[in-house]
This record gives structure tokens, C-alpha cells and sequence, in this order.
């Protein structure tokens, strides 16, 4: 994975702006700790950091090819298929990176080239001869690209922060930007971000940025149709399909390991790999995350009925993988809520995200790549919130059911479109949906969810996956988010999905042949919290430090009784923030999130 950046601009010689550029680069160097590159004219610049996994000593960027030239951050899954396609049209390669596949499917296909690509990836394609652009994003939206439009300057970058170095981008945020925050956050609408200067590229789009004109268009959104396997022919090409999504993401010149929490997810993919291994006469190496003392304050509940502890050793031994569990200290955790913030450049998912930049820089001690089972819960039905009648049909966001929370620490008055700001979001998703004619009332409401879960929660998932492990020069790969899976189980009805009146019934039964019985059918699990006091209590001063901050415009935006309220009386809080186990220090981190935000990058306000 890689960092990339680009400006074009037909009022300043970029010859000239090697300060801004040098700013630009330097901002990413994270992403590509490995090797810096720029392709640099009177009006384009391309930016390039290297994380280096496949080909190290070859495939430098920007890399170029008759007139044009690529910035690309990202692994192709298909390179191999795609280059042979190339190679009978004549194309030669130099290099063994799926850069340089990148771009000479480019050359051949221009736009329609995005349409062979299995993987996850952003990229930028500049053309001198006529000054144009080309940029494109995945289908599901794992890699980043934002971009900005501003005063006949165009930029594009893997982060917010490195376009806030170019002239005329400003540190603002709109009345639309504090709704996404306070109205929808950590989660965000597809397309937008908290600053109203830069706009994000969506999943499965691209871009072609010609004469200071921007067209966008998508090459992918999932379609209805009709199901035509049995139960059994859809056991098998789920299994398949999961497997050969992982077999595909092992490739690596690079160390590589794999996250298992001991959940189903984690342990089809280490199962997977751990085999891959062993017939290259390898051991895999698997990685857990807990917290101090967490097995004497765990507190177990519908959403989190039983500790990730309480499997690991069992299906490491198993697979006989070597297994190293992080134990991180909830000091830290809460410190590092401040790291986190401005690694996403954004507030966001609290401990969620510190712990999980923790982990990967403790990972990142041994290995460059890692698999992770994000996003399974997503596509196959994994959370509560499918399967419980009084949520599943309630017409808003099943993660972030009501407002109220949200209204209750603003200062009364404060962003009253709030709840309808919400709403809208959740209408124009439901309304986007594709469904069949034939769909009974239950698979229509599935499809509806199946595609806000995509849109919303998995892409907050996302940007934490990638953001977190990025900032620790970790890249981290997700099978399940391979597009061939996501349509597949899209298409499947429910009766199937939920074999066995199950959470991911088929992922289950798919793979029950191969995994001890006790993790094949263990309840889903969420991400490991703390429960430590300790957490809390240290999230709690520092709430205390923001609210007495009068020089913060985050002063003026809350009902700070209402705030002290909750540090007083915690288990006060009768709804999660956010998703299942985002509740009181949760709450309080993101405000101490909002506040570190508003601090770095100097943010002024619209409203």
C-alpha cells in the first residue's frame, strides 16, 4: 500500500511549489515509509510514497507509460489474468507490481479498464498530452482518494490533512459538516467529509478531471437478480469464492500474518492461510488484542456474550499457527484516542480506532501485511440487528437508532435540522436500493439493508481498517471484501443466509467441515473493548479539560451539564452512540476527539 497526491493547476508553475509539495508528501509518509517519488511539470504534480510489498526492488512511482503516468496505492488480486489479457494485445512489462498492470490496462481500455480489476485500490493517471486526469476508487471503497476544486487548482490525495497544503483548501467546516459529525459520526455519507473545501471520490467511481471540468461516473453498484442455486450449490460457491478471496490476498514479497480473535470470521481466513502455509513448508503467525485486566471487568451482554480470550488458544492450536496476543494498557488507549484523531483526520471511532493503531504498530514490529476478517458480518447478516423483528423493519439506521443522545449533549437549539439531516441519509440509501418485483416484504427490507450496512457501517470499518494500520506503515487486507462475495451474497434469500435460523448461517455451514465445532457455531463477538475502569476514568479528565476550554469553539456547541451528567452517572446512557457497545466513555472520547480535531488543523466554522 501507498500514499498518492496530485495537483494540477493552470494558474501556478508547480515547478516552483516544491515547498507545498514537499508538504503534501511528507504528510503521507506513513502510508510509504519505504521510498518517496514525484513526477513534477508547469502545471501537474504526481506524489508518491511506497510501502513496498510486491516487487521491493523494482516498481518505483509515479511510473509512466507513453503519455501517461500513474500515482497508485493499493494490491490487484487478478494481476496475474489481467496481464496475460495484456500480453496478447502485445504489451510487455518490466516489472512483476500490479502498477504497471494498472497502467497498461489503462492504456489499452482507458475508463472501461477499472471493470477488470479484483482488489482494492485508488489511483491517479495524468495525461501530458492533454492535461487530463484519470481517477478511480474500488468497488467497495477499502482504499481512500479525497480531492478538492478550488480557484482553478484541483488536488487529490490518499488524506484529508494533504490537501488542507494546498493553496486555497481551508480548514473550514459547514453547517453539512457538523451534521455529519454530530448527526451521523463516526459513520459519514459517501461522497462528503467534515470539511467543506474537500469532497471524498466514491467506491466503485471514477473521475476524468479535463479542461477544469469534473465528470464522475460509476462502473459497479450491486443489481438484483434472481437466485438460482439450491441451499447446498450455495454452501459450496460460498465456500469458493471466501476461499479463493483469501488464497489470492496471500500473495506478498513481504512478511505477512493474519488477525484471529478467535470469531468465525478471523478463523476461516487463518484456517485458510495457515494451510497455505504449511504446504510452502511455513508456520503462520496470528495476532489477538485484549487490555489489562479485561478478563476480571468483563461484562457480558447480548451484544458481547463472551470474551475473544476464551477461544484464541484453542483455534491457534488447531491450525498450529504461532500466536502472539497484544495486551495494551488502557492509559494508553486513551492517550492514543489523540494519535487517532489526527491519523483519520477526523473525530471517529474512539478506542475502536486507538486500540486498533496500537495493535498494528505492534504488529508492524514483525510484519508488513496482515488479513483481517472485516466486513463478513455485513454481507452475510453477522449482527443483531438483522435478526431482532423491532429493529429490523424501524425505519433509521439500526446502529444509531434515535437522536437523542446526540441532541442531548448540544446546547439546546444547536443544529435543529439534526434528526432530519439523518433521516434524509437513511431515505436516499433505502431509496437507492435495487430489488426484484418478486421480492417478499422480508427480502426487499434485507436488500435495504444489506446496502445501508454497506454504505454506512462497513465503510466506517473501513476507513478505520485502513487509517489505523496505515499510520502504522501496516497494510492490512480484507477478503471478505472482495466484490465477487458481496454480489453473490446480495442475491442470496435470507432463508439461506440464515441457515439454521444463525447469524451467517451459510459462512457457517460453509465452512463447518474445517473448523473446530465450538468456533464454527460460537455467537458473534464484536471487536474487543475495554470494561477496565481505568479507561473511563482517564477519558473522563480529559472530557473534563475540553469542557473548560472556553477558547474552543467546541464551548459554544454543547450543553456541557448534560455532558457532566453522563461522566457522573454512566450507566445513565440507555442507547449506544453508535453501533452496540459505543456507550458513555465512548461518548466522551469522541468528544474529546471533536476538541483535538478542532485544535490541529485550526478548524474554523459555518453556521
Amino acid at each position: 500500500m501507498c500514499g498518492i497526491a496530485g495537483i494540477l493547476s493552470d494558474s501556478i508553475d508547480l515547478r516552483n511549489e516544491k515547498e507545498c509539495i514537499w508538504k503534501v508528501s511528507n504528510s503521507l509518509k506513513m502510508r510509504g515509509p519505504d521510498s518517496r517519488g514525484e513526477y513534477i511539470e508547469k502545471s501537474a504534480a504526481l506524489i508518491h510514497r511506497r510501502l513496498a510489498v510486491i516487487d521491493v526492488k523494482r516498481g518505483a512511482q509515479p511510473m509512466s507509460f507513453g503519455a501517461y503516468t500513474i500515482v497508485y496505492n493499493g494490491e490487484l488480486y487478478n494481476t496475474a489474468e489481467v496481464r496475460r489479457e495484456l500480453e496478447r494485445f502485445g504489451y510487455r512489462f518490466e516489472t512483476d507490481c500490479d502498477t504497471e498492470v494498472v497502467l497498461k490496462a489503462f492504456h489499452m481500455w482507458k475508463e472501461k479498464s477499472a471493470e477488470r480489476f479484483n482488489g482494492i485500490f485508488a489511483y491517479g493517471i495524468y495525461n501530458n498530452e492533454d492535461g487530463s486526469l484519470f481517477l478511480c476508487r474500488d468497488r467497495i471503497g477499502v482504499k481512500p482518494l479525497y480531492y478538492s476544486h478550488i480557484a482553478g487548482t484541483f488536488a487529490f490525495a490518499s488524506r484529508m490533512e494533504s490537501l488542507l497544503y494546498v493553496k486555497g483548501v481551508m480548514p473550514v467546516c459547514s453547517r453539512e459538516g457538523l451534521n455529519e459529525i454530530f448527526m451521523l459520526g463516526p459513520a459519514k455519507t459517501i461522497g462528503k467529509t467534515v470539511f467543506r473545501d474537500i469532497k471524498e471520490l466514491p467506491p466503485a467511481s471514477y473521475m476524468l478531471f479535463k479542461d477544469g471540468k469534473i465528470s464522475i461516473n460509476s462502473y459497479w453498484k450491486l443489481k438484483a437478480q434472481p437466485f438460482e442455486d439450491d441451499e447446498v450449490s450455495a454452501q459450496e460457491k460460498t465456500h469458493f469464492l471466501v476461499t479463493d478471496a483469501i488464497r489470492r490476498q496471500l500473495v506478498s514479497d513481504a512478511p505477512l500474518c493474519t488477525f484471529l480473535s478467535g470469531g468465525l470470521d478471523s478463523s476461516i481466513i487463518s484456517k485458510v492461510a495457515s494451510d497455505y502455509f504449511r504446504d510452502d513448508g511455513k508456520t503462520l503467525s496470528t495476532y489477538s488484542v485484549d487490555y489489562d485486566d479485561n478478563e476480571k471487568y468483563f461484562q457480558a451482554s447480548a451484544f458481547q456474550p463472551n470474551k475473544d480470550s476464551d477461544y484464541i488458544n484453542l483455534i491457534s492450536d488447531y491450525i498450529g499457527s504461532e500466536h502472539h496476543n497484544i495486551v495494551l494498557n488502557n492509559t494508553s488507549v486513551a492517550d492514543a484516542l489523540i494519535d487517532a484523531a489526527i491519523a483519520r483526520n477526523s473525530p471517529g471511532f474512539t478506542d475502536v480506532d486507538s486500540s486498533l493503531l496500537l495493535f498494528c504498530k505492534e504488529v508492524k514490529k514483525n510484519y508488513t501485511v496482515a488479513l483481517s476478517g472485516e466486513c463478513a458480518d455485513e454481507i452475510f447478516g453477522g449482527y443483531p440487528w438483522y435478526h431482532r423483528s423491532e429493529i429490523l423493519f424501524e425505519e433509521t439506521f439500526p446502529w444509531s437508532r434515535s437522536t437523542d443522545i446526540r441532541k442531548s449533549i448540544l446546547k439546546e437549539g444547536f443544529l435543529p435540522e439534526g434528526e432530519e439531516y439523518a433521516r434524509a441519509a437513511y431515505l436516499q440509501t433505502v431509496h437507492k436500493t435495487d430489488k426484484l418485483p418478486s421480492d417478499s416484504a422480508l427480502e426487499a427490507r434485507m436488500r435495504e439493508m444489506f446496502v445501508l450496512n454497506l454504505d454506512w457501517f462497513m465503510q466506517t470499518l473501513l476507513v478505520r481498517k485502513d487509517v489505523m494500520s496505515m499510520e502504522a506503515s501496516l497494510e492490512v487486507r480484507v477478503p471478505f471484501c472482495d466484490w465477487r462475495i458481496v454480489e453473490y451474497a446480495y442475491n442470496m434469500p435470507w432463508s439461506i443466509k440464515a441457515y439454521s435460523g444463525r447469524e451467517k448461517g451459510i459462512l457457517r455451514k460453509a465452512f463447518e467441515n474445517e473448523l473446530p465445532e465450538v468456533i464454527t457455531w460460537r455467537k458473534k463477538s464484536p471487536y474487543p473493548k475495554t470494561f477496565n475502569p481505568v479507561y473511563l476514568r482517564e477519558v473522563c479528565k480529559m472530557a473534563e479539560y475540553v469542557l473548560s476550554d472556553k477558547t474552543c469553539p467546541l464551548y459554544d456547541m454543547l450543553n456541557r451539564s448534560a455532558v457532566y451528567q453522563l461522566m457522573q452517572n454512566p450507566e445513565s446512557m440507555k442507547e449506544p452512540w453508535y453501533g452496540q457497545l459505543m456507550r458513555t466513555p465512548q461518548v466522551l472520547a469522541y468528544i474529546v476527539q471533536v476538541y483535538v480535531w478542532i485544535r490541529k488543523y485550526n478548524i474554523e466554522f459555518e453556521y
